[in-house]
């Protein structure tokens, strides 16, 4: 009997210094927002606490590392982070992507990468980036990042390795690709997705994948903040909330681990519902095709050609007719510039720091323009000159001919995203610094500037102004509607009564005004010749929460308006009510662009491109 429990005793310790040598424990640190007021700060303490724990193998930071994702933060972020003394892995989040004054790029050139993928003690850790990059909507795995996660699961040597997974978003209906997300890891032994994003500890069940969402690191209310002390055994993952420099406090959660078999549930989970398409059969794809990348610019025609360009850094040029592929033209920075065409050229800028002006046909370089910084806004041409604005703080006049300067503006808050407006000889344009611009056309000398905005994220930047009857029309994220006087700048009405973001359109005669509401999911009209906000007519759209900056553009008897769930709503300008629906994507839309009496190009954020004919 002895001999027996010696033995079992021997076994046991053997089995539990086995289990002990694989554990492991790892940092998790999300939603830092450093440039914030106490970012930076919080995120000091965080990793002094770190540092002073030996225990800890590495960190992983799930995004929003910064407030804006400029490359000042950035750099901060970076430097904070280098002081610790464990490998960290680190991908972006909506804050860092949204409102990235480099498109994206300063996050890749900073940190080496938006995506990571490596292995501790038989787990495969896997990241991937989230935007929505650069266009306000909800958010998205990039379509680059897909790939890379497809590549990553197909190359496995053991397709049964566990795999803990980590993304900003929760893998829920907030991601508008969840669900690729979701099926991809199902093929394989996903046991958890860790992420951020809602500033708060938090379990979750993704389709039988648990989920646990980190508390931020920011200090909020309290004197400090915290982050998520993880520890891995062969079995399970504990999760304990840790306040730097003061305790650790008893795991909150846990969540097992067995080999999932996910390919064999019968259960069905809900995917995005394209059935609205069979309810409308006067509307058909022409074409469609899906770029290996995402696409954040609309499309621009002249002729038989269109031309858009993706985050690969492409300009593309594709048959209107067919969609055939008739050139590309590579930059070496992400594009979210909408290509202008003026006499068989076309003008796009990339993040690369340059303006292109390329052959229409050919596809030929023409000339190019080298900038201190990214451009993420796009160009607008006229009388033979190119308007466009950079993220230096600079905007510039450009003769379309030669690719020379004409004139530049040097005193830009911030950065430019939009396109600009030319009406009555003056260029209007907002900037990410809480600032509306009117230039003189011919010169550029300030003719006017609104500073009404008090925080950076109200800005009217992303609207594409509209102007009429002598009022420049604008909406903000500030949910206001208002009307300027194109001439001084003097505000003739400024209304929150209708609930609206950063999309606006106007009609072919400038006699009416179009948003669409956040909320409350209608299309509104105004008379652009009234000297205070006159609705005109609305229309119950059920447009749901709308939050895409996409404009709203008319063609014929039809008004189209571009959402943020992938779908193209033509209102009638005679009836005011829906005249069809169509679901391209369960992405946002970018733009419409009507090329025919029954014709529009459409592009939407996870890079589809489509023409679509309607009776």
């Amino acid at each position: 009997m002895d001999f027996m429990r010696h033995l079992f005793l021997f076994f046991l310790c053997f089995f539990l210094i086995q289990a002990q040598a694989q554990t492991f424990r790892f940092a998790h640190v999300t939603d830092t927002h450093v440039g914030g007021s106490t970012g930076a700060e919080d995120l000091i303490r965080t990793v002094d606490d770190i540092n002073g724990q030996n225990d800890l193998d590495f960190v992983i930071l799930s995004g929003d590392v910064t407030e804006f994702g400029s490359e000042k933060e950035l750099l901060e972020a970076k430097s904070i982070l280098s002081k610790l003394n464990k490998p960290y892995y680190v991908t972006p989040g909506n804050h860092d992507s949204k409102w990235s004054e480099s498109g994206n790029n300063d996050f890749v050139r900073i940190f080496g990468a938006e995506s990571f993928s490596f292995e501790k003690n038989g787990f495969l850790f896997i990241g991937t980036a989230s935007g929505p990059n650069m266009r306000m909507a909800p958010g998205l795995v990039p379509r680059e990042q897909i790939v890379f996660l497809e590549s990553i699961l197909k190359n496995m040597k053991d397709q049964k390795q566990p795999i803990i997974f980590i993304n900003h978003y929760p893998l829920d209906e907030s991601l508008s690709n969840w669900y690729e997300v979701i099926d991809l890891l199902k093929t394989r032994n996903v046991q958890v997705s860790l992420l951020g994003h809602g500033h708060t500890n938090k379990l979750f069940d993704f389709e039988g994948i648990p989920g646990i969402m980190g508390r931020s690191n920011l200090r909020a209310k309290n004197e400090i903040g915290g982050y998520s002390i993880v520890t891995v055994t062969p079995d399970t993952m504990y999760y304990a909330e840790r306040t730097p420099g003061v305790k650790t406090l008893p795991n909150w959660c846990k969540v097992p681990f067995s080999l999932k078999e996910y390919q064999q549930e019968q259960r069905k989970w809900p995917r995005p519902d394209f059935s609205v398409n069979e309810k409308y059969p006067q509307v058909k794809v022409k074409w469609q095709f899906q770029e290996s990348s995402d696409i954040g610019t609309g499309i621009s025609v002249s002729g038989k050609l269109a031309v858009y360009a993706n985050t690969k850094g492409e300009i593309v040029v594709v048959s209107q007719k067919s969609g055939k592929l008739l050139w590309r033209f590579s930059t070496s920075g992400k594009i979210y510039s909408i290509p202008a065409i003026n006499n068989g050229l076309v003008v796009c800028a990339s993040t690369d720091n340059t303006i292109y002006c390329l052959n229409l046909k050919t596809g030929k370089l023409q000339w190019k323009f080298k900038t201190g910084k990214p451009i993420v806004g796009s160009p607008a041409i006229d009388s033979e000159t190119v308007f466009i604005g950079s993220s230096e703080g600079i905007f510039r006049a450009i003769d379309l001919k030669t690719g020379k300067l004409k004139w530049q503006f040097v005193q830009v808050k911030n950065f430019v995203e939009s396109k600009p407006l030319i009406y009555e000889n003056a260029v209007y344009f907002g900037s990410w610094g809480n600032v509306f611009y009117a230039l003189d056309q011919q010169t550029g000398k300030l003719l006017w500037k609104r500073e009404k905005y008090t925080n950076r994220m109200l800005s009217p930047a992303a609207v594409w102004p509209v102007a009429a009857n002598g009022k420049i029309f604008i909406v903000a994220p500030d949910r206001h509607m208002t009307a300027l006087d194109a001439k001084t700048g003097t505000e003739i009405w400024d209304s929150e009564k209708y609930s609206c973001r950063e999309s606006i359109g106007i009609s072919v005669d400038g006699n009416l005004v179009y948003i669409k509401n956040m909320t409350e999911g209608n299309v509104m009209a105004f008379e652009t010749a009234a000297s205070e906000q006159k609705l005109a007519w609305s229309c119950h759209a059920d447009l749901g929460y709308e939050i895409g900056p996409s404009p709203i553009v008319e063609n014929g008897n039809l008004i189209f308006v571009p959402t943020c769930n992938g779908v193209v709503v033509a209102i009638s300008k005679v009836t005011h009510e829906v005249v069809w629906r169509y679901k391209l994507s369960n992405a946002l839309i970018n733009m419409v662009t009507p090329v025919a009496a029954n014709e529009i190009l459409v592009t939407s954020l996870d890079g589809q491109v489509a023409c679509l004919q309607y009776e």
